[in-house]
């Protein structure tokens, strides 16, 4: 074999391993999200777990969960269980990710964390006590019915950004975050 031989197998090898999740034939969402991916900015995290006092006997599901970062700290700072669901397996990809460094430094997050590739909307979210949100207004109306139903009494729910209708008033005054709001409600939401 020929220098040049080698170079351009080894460059097919390492083109194919490198290759982007799109040339992979990487996995669709279920349908079309219904928002573009933004994060919610760490500060904005930290007030909404806080607000909903989240603890280590809690379940937090964050609808909408894009890179993990709520699931990730209520299991990390709080000790909670978390779990994150998203439409797009990119987001989930990223939030595995962002899973695996975190536990680098701390282990115990892994068993306590998970992300599931699926529809808000029909996803069972029975088992939450601190359900969290960053949605269009429109989506958190059309989730209203779906909470009030499957989550128990008192659960907390505390959404950045929108609130849960101009007819549904907070269980408290919003709270600013460096111009963000996040609002806090319980269950039932009415």
């Amino acid at each position: 074999m020929t220098a040049r031989t080698v170079l351009t197998a080894l460059a097919l090898i390492l083109g194919l391993a490198w290759s982007t999740p799109a040339q992979q034939g990487s996995q669709a969402p279920l349908r079309t999200p219904d928002v573009i991916f933004v994060p919610t900015p760490q500060e904005v995290v930290d007030v909404m777990l806080k607000l909903a006092k989240v603890t280590k006997n809690d379940v937090v599901y964050d609808l909408g969960s894009g890179d993990g970062r709520i699931p990730i700290t209520a299991a990390k700072v709080y000790g909670a269980r978390a779990v994150g669901i998203d439409i797009d397996p990119e987001r989930i990809r990223d939030a595995n990710e962002n899973l695996k460094m975190s536990a680098a430094s701390d282990r115990t997050i892994l068993p306590r964390v998970k992300f599931l590739n699926q529809d808000l909307f029909t996803t069972d979210i029975s088992e939450a006590t601190v359900v969290t949100l960053y949605l269009l207004p429109s989506l958190n109306i059309k989730l209203l019915p779906k909470l009030n139903k499957e989550l128990k009494p008192g659960t907390r729910v505390v959404s950045h950004a929108f609130d849960m209708g101009p007819d549904i008033k907070p269980k408290m005054e919003p709270v600013n975050v460096n111009g963000r709001v996040v609002y806090y409600y319980t269950i039932p939401i009415s």
